[in-house]
C-alpha cells in the first residue's frame, strides 16, 4: 500500500484543535453586533502586546501594512534610505517603497540567515534614517550589534517579525528590542488567523496613539482626520481568533521545536541543517534545508508523497517588480541561499512520524 501524503501545509488540520473554541467565538462576536474596532480588538492588543513584553500593541489588516505604517510613523524625510537583508521576502522591499523610501539591501550571515551585523556599516550614508531587520524562518537577529551600530548613528530599528512569534535573542522575545515591530498573522504563521491580519508593538506610548490614527483614516474622532490615513484595521472576527490561538501559543512553538530537533537529529549531514545556539530560541515557523541539489530532492520528495516549499525562489533585487529600483545587482549570498533553500514540513499537525519519514527519505536520496 502507497503510503499517505504528508502535505507541506494543510490549514483544515492545522486549526482543527481550535475549532470548537473558534465556533464559540464567532457565535459570541456575531452577537455582540460590533465588527470593527471593538472589544476583542483592544483585548487582543492588550494580550498580545504583554506577550511580546511590550507596553502596546495597534491591530492592522496585514503584515504588509504593519511594516509600511511602522516607517510612516517614524516621519523619516521622503527619499530615506531603509537598510534591508538582500533575502528577505519581497513584502519588506514593498512596504519600503511604499513608505516612500529607498531599500539598501545588506547581505545576510549564511549560517543564520539574518542579516549580517557586520557588513551594515559599509552600506550607511547620510540618508540612512532606519535599519529594517528580518526575524527569517523564525529565528532572532544578532540584535546586540545592530542595536549598537543604530545607536551610534542615530538610526531607527524596525523589526519584520512576521515569522518570528515567541522567538528569542538572549533571553528578549523578539519584537521586543527595536523601536517598532512590525508582526503578520496570515494563515500559516505560527501565529496565524483565519484570513489576512497584523499588528505593530512598540514601547512607546505617543506611537502608539498615533499608530490608532492612521490605521483609522487618519482619524482619532469619528469624521474629524487629523492627518492622510490609511483603512487597515485588524478585523474584529480575526481579532476573536488570534486571542483563542494565543492562548494555545506555547504548546504551538514546542511541538515545532520538538519536530525540529527530530529533524536535526536524524538528517543527514549531506544537507545544510539550522543553526542551533543557546543565544536563541527559534520557533521554525519554516524548517529549512540547503542543498546544491534542491530541485531534484524536491522532485525526489514528491514523487514519494512528501511536499515541500521553496522560500524564496527568486531573490529580491531578481524579481521583475524591482528592475530599475534596486540597481545594485551582486549579492551573491542572497542568490546562494534563494538557489539551494528548500523547506521542509513542520506544522502543528505533523507528528513526529511524518519528520522521520522524511528524513529517512532525504537521507535515503543521499544515500
Amino acid at each position: 500500500m502507497k503510503p499517505a501524503e504528508i502535505d507541506y501545509e494543510n490549514l483544515s488540520k492545522l486549526n482543527a484543535p481550535f475549532r470548537e473554541e473558534f465556533r464559540q467565538t464567532f457565535d459570541g462576536v456575531l452577537q455582540s453586533g460590533w465588527f470593527i474596532l471593538g472589544r476583542q480588538v483592544e483585548a487582543f492588543e492588550k494580550e498580545f502586546a504583554a506577550y511580546c513584553n511590550c507596553a502596546y500593541g495597534i491591530g492592522l489588516a496585514s503584515g504588509l501594512d504593519a511594516l509600511m505604517l511602522a516607517l510612516k510613523a517614524c516621519n523619516l524625510p521622503t527619499g530615506s534610505e531603509v537598510l534591508v537583508p538582500s533575502n528577505t521576502y519581497i513584502a519588506t522591499i514593498l512596504a519600503i517603497l511604499q513608505a516612500g523610501h529607498r531599500p539598501v539591501l545588506v547581505e545576510p550571515d549564511i549560517v543564520t540567515y539574518n542579516i549580517d551585523p557586520k557588513r551594515i556599516g559599509e552600506k550607511i550614508t547620510k540618508q540612512t534614517g532606519a535599519i529594517l531587520v528580518v526575524h527569517l524562518y523564525g529565528k532572532c537577529c544578532e540584535m546586540d550589534p545592530v542595536l549598537e551600530i543604530a545607536r551610534q548613528h542615530k538610526l531607527y530599528v524596525i523589526e519584520d517579525c512576521a515569522q518570528a512569534h515567541g522567538a528569542a535573542y538572549k533571553g528578549r522575545v523578539a519584537g521586543s528590542f527595536g523601536d517598532l515591530a512590525a508582526w503578520s498573522f496570515y494563515p500559516t504563521k505560527n501565529l496565524g488567523a483565519l484570513g489576512d491580519a497584523g499588528a505593530i508593538t512598540t514601547q512607546d506610548a505617543g506611537w502608539a496613539d498615533r499608530l490608532k490614527m492612521l490605521r483609522n483614516y487618519g482619524s482619532r474622532v469619528k469624521y474629524y482626520n487629523e492627518e492622510v490615513g490609511f483603512n487597515s484595521r485588524l478585523d474584529e472576527v480575526q481579532a476573536a481568533f488570534l486571542r483563542v490561538k494565543l492562548r494555545h501559543m506555547e504548546a504551538i512553538t514546542e511541538h515545532k521545536r520538538l519536530l525540529a530537533a527530530t529533524y536535526l537529529t536524524h538528517l543527514t549531514d549531506e544537507v545544510v541543517k539550522p543553526s542551533v545556539s543557546e543565544e536563541y530560541k527559534d520557533v521554525y515557523h519554516i524548517f529549512n534545508i540547503r542543498t546544491a541539489r534542491r530541485d531534484e530532492l524536491k522532485q525526489y520528495l514528491l514523487d514519494k508523497g512528501i511536499k515541500t516549499e521553496i522560500h524564496y525562489p527568486v531573490a529580491p533585487h531578481r524579481q521583475q517588480a524591482m528592475q530599475g529600483i534596486i540597481t545594485e545587482t551582486s549579492f551573491p549570498i542572497a542568490e546562494e541561499i534563494h538557489a539551494t533553500t528548500l523547506s521542509l514540513p513542520i506544522s502543528f499537525f505533523h507528528t513526529q512520524d511524518d519528520v522521520l519519514r522524511v528524513s529517512d527519505t532525504i537521507n535515503e536520496f543521499f544515500k
